[in-house]
């Protein structure tokens, strides 16, 4: 059976200061691997503001290779904390070509690889389609010094498909880094129900696939500046669901916040033997799932 390891999720603010927020984060990772974190992930695009609630085109400035500056920086860091790392940019892949993009970092600092976010919403004060080309690299598992991880970023959460994936390549817990937040006028009618929804389709991968799910979004309000602009105040609540859907660790929905949880790969053996999903899964049967619709 393989080794207990302990993961941390670091719950943050940012500002419109990307050197602010790698040395904000750098401090966060410190300090998480201070408290036995092995394996850290930050939020989504955390060198930045949540930049995609306008169209700008000035904004593709804020775009990096990757692996680039950053990974280097962060993989020093990486080997002086002992800890691998699940970072996420915004990848510059070619003139025009951009991905949201999650780095894998070893606990040596060496640079594993990478996963591109694949679903791209186009929403209201989230308009990326504008800025991100669809993933092209499906959804691998990074083999770090302690777990065999998988990554899917903030909008893939929603899909079952994409974590079904990942879970069926061997990952032992499943990162979700997120940016994700209320409309100010939205709040209080629907404010609830949409902070519930995104828990239960996490932990719902969770009890599906017998994995550990850990989802680490950003904190405080961003935006209202700009003509169109109302903000969006992100919602932190990062948290950790071990393979039965329990919430073992839970931030709050306004601070700064890190969360470290020890993750046991015996609880998923466990509870995959008691519900047997992967076992009785009709892959005979589900082709059609490859069609848009079908009840045409």
């Amino acid at each position: 059976m393989a080794d207990k390891f302990t993961i941390g999720l670091v719950q943050m603010k940012c500002t419109t200061d990307a050197e602010e927020n790698l040395t904000h984060a750098i401090e966060k990772i410190r300090e998480a691997a201070a408290r036995g974190a092995q394996i850290i992930s930050l939020h989504e695009l955390f060198r930045s503001e949540y930049f995609c609630r306008s169209e700008d085109a000035e904004l593709f400035n804020l775009a990096e290779a990757v692996p680039g500056a950053t990974t280097e920086k962060l993989g020093k860091i990486a080997k002086e904390c002992n800890a691998a790392l699940v970072v996420s940019l915004f990848e510059r892949r070619a003139a025009g070509i951009y991905h949201n993009t999650c780095a894998v970092l070893d606990a040596d600092g060496t640079f594993l690889g990478k996963y591109r976010k694949m679903h791209i919403p186009d929403d209201p004060l989230y308009y990326e389609k504008f800025y991100f080309t669809p993933g092209d690299l499906g959804f691998p598992n990074f083999n770090t010094k302690y777990a065999r991880i998988g990554v899917q970023i903030c909008w893939d959460q929603w899909y079952p498909e994409g974590s079904r994936l990942t879970a069926l390549s061997g990952a032992q817990v499943i990162f979700y880094p997120t940016s994700i937040g209320w409309h100010p006028h939205e709040k209080e009618q629907f404010g609830p129900a949409q902070l519930d929804a995104w828990r239960t389709i996490q932990r719902s991968h969770a009890i599906a696939n017998g994995v550990y799910a850990a989802a680490v979004n950003r904190v405080g309000f961003e935006g209202g500046l700009v003509k169109g602009d109302a903000g969006l105040e992100f919602w932190g609540n990062s948290f950790v669901a071990d393979p039965f859907g329990k919430v073992i660790s839970q931030a709050s929905n306004d601070r700064e916040e890190i969360l470290v949880v020890e993750c046991d790969p015996a609880m998923s053996e466990d509870t995959r033997r008691n519900w047997p999903f992967l076992r009785d899964r009709r892959i005979d049967a589900y082709q059609p799932i490859l069609n848009r619709w079908l009840a045409e």
